[in-house]
């Protein structure tokens, strides 16, 4: 037996393992059943908490059985109405009143109401302990910022400050100042409303043991949200089976069993589409688009993102600007965006997007230039450098980095034609990749973002608006521009802070951003109804049989 027909017939063993199973459930098997859609993701959620996750792959799966009080429009940036029909500001922009939707029901039979959300705000609101980890609650510290009682000195006010039910349709929420970012990042997964009666029955606590999260509540295990799929099951390391919600109040998902298999493999994601164990999947790699345009339906994404090399200044001698020019000047960002990536890929200048207001061409740029790396080198006194260069082995492929470790081998290979020596620390993205990078134990790592509402501070004020520990630094200049920026109503003025923040940003280079990408997904010409979306937010209760 030779090799290609060996695999072709592990591919179908698979494939027919995993049909049987799923016609346990009720659908039909994944490859072309018109109950049943399987979608093959990059690697598997952290846990299925929204408030708990900071992650792409996490929040695809949060996203189909929770809601929020906003979301936006399916293909688009724009926001939309969700679980609130309408909301509004007062005339000081603090204090905000939403009008939420009737008749909607969580998936445990309980009703979602004003009580509800204000449940769910002052729950995030009052975390202690290790919920107060930026590697747990990453999107509360960076849209507003600190808790209740902060444990950490570090924590600066919240933005948050109460939210009263006025009535079960009326909620109000008060902020301690304006945000023009309030309402863009309501529709951020992180900010899904649960079922308070769930929470209080299976709990979200958690711990952190030798620097990793571990999940002791079984919320992240037994979702409940109002969303158009309801949880069915989680089989770790094989797959995570949702069905659709019959009681939705919109308009109800077309197929009934929606399953999700991480892959971490680009070339096994493949190998799975073209076997039928999959019926789709994400991050299609650049070499095999033209196989795949004529056979399958290819979607393309915008390009919202950035990848980029994070330093943690925490880590001698990366507080050293030179150092940090130094490995800038060092790597070839072209010839990897031009091998490694997509059509439509270019490089990056800067941390923001250009689709995003408040890029500039008019930042500080470090062109490939190994012998002025090697004489920045030189003028640091680091002529001998080591340093450890982390990336995710496996489990990371992400739109802005479909191959982050051909990415790594790249960047390696040209910090030792400088003199530059890399200890390669690859580590599987789950665990803990992100939590190593998030709680500052990465000294140079590839990571990258891709947004989740299309707001400049959803990139800058995300990286550099306070102190983090991926990055450890502290430059009040960069805080307080940005600080600025996300305060500022006036569109110009706050697009002409986001120019200026880019420029700083870019000077004291905190990392090196070196990829904005188009993406792709795939599904088979059997479905239909799936639309890329610019944030990843893809609605698969749009997919129907063609």
């Amino acid at each position: 037996m030779n090799g290609k027909r060996r695999r072709r017939l592990l591919a179908l063993a698979l494939a027919g393992t995993l049909a049987g199973a799923l016609a346990a459930c009720g659908g039909q098997g994944g490859g072309g059943g018109k109950d049943v859609f399987v979608f093959g993701t990059g690697s598997e959620p952290k846990t299925i908490y929204g408030p708990y996750a900071s992650d792409g792959e996490t929040f695809r799966v949060v996203r189909q059985i929770y809601e929020g009080l906003v979301t936006n429009e399916p293909g688009t940036t724009k926001i939309v109405p969700a679980l609130a029909e309408k909301w509004e500001a007062d005339a000081s922009g603090k204090v905000w009143t939403f009008h939420l939707r009737q008749g909607v029901k969580f998936h445990d039979g309980t009703d979602f109401n004003a009580q509800a959300v204000c449940f769910n705000f002052d729950r995030w609101y009052n975390y202690t302990g290790a919920s107060q980890s930026p590697d747990v609650t990453y999107y509360w510290q960076t849209v507003f910022g600190g808790f209740k009682k902060n444990e950490d000195p570090k924590l600066g006010p919240s933005l948050y400050q109460s939210c009263e039910a006025k009535d079960p349709q009326t909620a109000v929420i008060t902020l301690s100042k304006p945000s023009a970012s309030f309402i863009p990042a309501l529709s951020l997964p992180a900010f899904s409303i649960a079922s308070p009666a769930a929470l209080q029955k299976y709990g979200d606590q958690l711990t952190i043991s030798n620097g990793s999260v571990q999940y002791t509540g079984k919320i992240g295990e037994n979702p409940v949200g109002t969303g158009p799929y309801k949880f069915k099951e989680w089989k770790r390391g094989d797959r995570l089976v949702l069905e659709r919600n019959d009681e939705y109040w919109g308009e109800k998902a077309k197929i009934k069993t929606l399953v999700f298999r991480a892959i971490s493999d680009n070339q096994a994601r493949l190998q799975e589409l073209q076997s039928g164990g999959i019926d789709g999947y994400d991050l299609v790699a650049a070499e095999d688009i033209p196989k795949l345009r004529d056979q399958y339906n290819l979607l393309e994404r915008e390009a919202l993102n950035v990848a980029y090399i994070g330093f943690n200044q925490k880590k001698k001698p990366l507080d050293d600007i030179r150092v940090r020019k130094a490995i800038a000047h060092a790597i070839n960002r072209e010839a990897l965006v031009k091998s490694k990536y997509p059509p439509g890929a270019e490089v990056a200048k800067e941390f923001l997007a250009p689709a995003i207001e408040g890029w500039t061409p008019d930042v500080p740029q470090y062109e490939y230039n190994p012998d002025k790396a090697k004489q920045l080198l030189a003028e640091a006194g680091q002529t001998n450098l080591t340093l450890e260069f982390w990336y995710p082995s496996s489990g990371g492929s992400r739109p802005y980095a479909p191959d982050p470790s051909a990415n790594f081998q790249s960047f390696k290979a040209d910090l030792e034609k400088v003199g530059i020596k890399v200890v390669a620390k690859g580590v599987p993205w789950t665990p803990d990749f992100l939590g190593a990078v998030d709680s500052g134990k990465a000294q140079m790592y590839l990571i990258g973002w891709n947004a989740d509402f299309a707001d400049a501070d959803n990139f800058l004020g995300v990286f550099f608006q306070a102190e983090q520990p991926r990055f450890g630094f502290n430059n009040p200049q960069i805080f307080n521009l940005l600080n600025q920026a996300e305060q500022e109503t006036d569109p110009a003025k706050r697009v002409e802070l986001y120019q200026q923040a880019n420029k700083v940003v870019m000077d004291f280079l905190p990392g090196v951003p070196y990829a904005h990408t188009k993406s792709y997904l795939v599904i088979r010409k059997e479905f239909t109804g799936l639309k890329a979306d610019p944030l990843s937010n893809e609605v698969f209760a749009k997919v129907s049989p063609a």
